[in-house]
């Protein structure tokens, strides 16, 4: 029987290193730290710019390894999704984007394993709570406005699964 140990890191989509958190954790285990720095480059380019969770299962035996990508937070999302550097720092007073029900729905297709919420409609509500705190407006309207527009059925033509 083979013994396993998993290894859990935030990285840089695309931009791991050999160095910690990586490096340190990896290389008493026997594995080619660089092969494995390759493959979870590999696997998270395409959230560049964003820091994602990966997990690293590594068979000590063979010391064969396999990387299990996360999804970024729904907030790097919605700020990679607008193009804006970060979150407004007083998102009350400062609004800093306006995210579209299109690009709503798109964050919640990514993010659908890991929110809690039963119904696809529910889990739009949840990514659209996001930009509250960001100080993000949704088609132009106060986030939680467009949670209640959702609860009366104004966007179910592209809600319905």
């Amino acid at each position: 029987m083979s013994d396993k140990k998993v290894v859990e890191a935030l990285v840089s989509g695309g931009q791991a290193t050999a160095g910690p958190p990586l490096g340190p954790t990896l290389g008493p285990l026997g594995l080619n730290v660089l092969a494995v720095v390759k493959k979870i480059n590999e696997e998270t380019a395409d959230y560049a710019g964003m820091k994602v969770p990966v997990i690293i299962t590594v068979d000590q035996e063979t010391k064969a390894f396999e990387v299990t990508v996360g999804t970024p937070t729904t907030s790097a999302l919605i700020v990679k999704e607008l193009g804006i550097s970060k979150g407004s720092g007083t998102p009350k007073a400062q609004k800093v984007g306006d995210l579209t029900i299109k690009q709503a729905l798109h964050i919640t297709n990514l993010k659908r394993q890991s929110l809690l919420s039963k119904s696809f409609k529910d889990a739009v509500k949840e990514v659209i709570g996001s930009c509250v705190s960001l100080g993000v407006t949704v088609e132009g309207k106060e986030p939680r406005d467009v949670q209640k527009e959702i609860d009366e059925g104004r966007y179910d033509e592209f809600l319905n699964e």
